[in-house]
């Protein structure tokens, strides 16, 4: 059983900077962060293998946001710059406890309780 806690999420102004955080309690291999905006359906952001060594991200925020993460503190990050209203969500991370990077957020055995960030215009 492994346990995710988000943090870092709040409010920003559009062209702002967030950094989330998720940390693990146990041994994670490939981690994902996934959004969830009001009324529409859970979307995959970005994703990690279990060295850091290989990222995929969604189209929508390539080049603005880094995923990486620090196995000595079993953390994964999620820098977040140049952030827009269409941004706006609640942000969970998620992990596998198999290696092989997926963007498909049924393929996730554990999951955070996610963490607000909200963009204003």
């Amino acid at each position: 059983q492994v346990q995710l806690v988000e943090s870092g999420g709040g409010l920003v102004q559009a062209g702002g900077s967030l950094r989330l955080s998720c940390a693990a309690s146990g041994l994670t291999f490939t981690v994902g962060w996934f959004r969830q905006a009001p009324g529409k359906e859970r979307d995959f952001v970005a994703v990690i293998n279990w060295n850091g060594g290989t990222t995929n991200y969604a189209d929508s925020v390539k080049g603005r946001f880094t995923i990486s993460r620090d196995n000595a503190k079993n953390t994964v990050y999620l820098q977040m710059n140049s952030l827009k209203p269409e941004d706006t969500a609640v942000y969970y991370c998620a992990c596998r406890t198999v290696v092989g990077l997926t963007t498909n957020p049924d393929l996730y055995n554990y999951w955070g309780q996610g963490t607000q960030v909200t963009v204003s215009s």
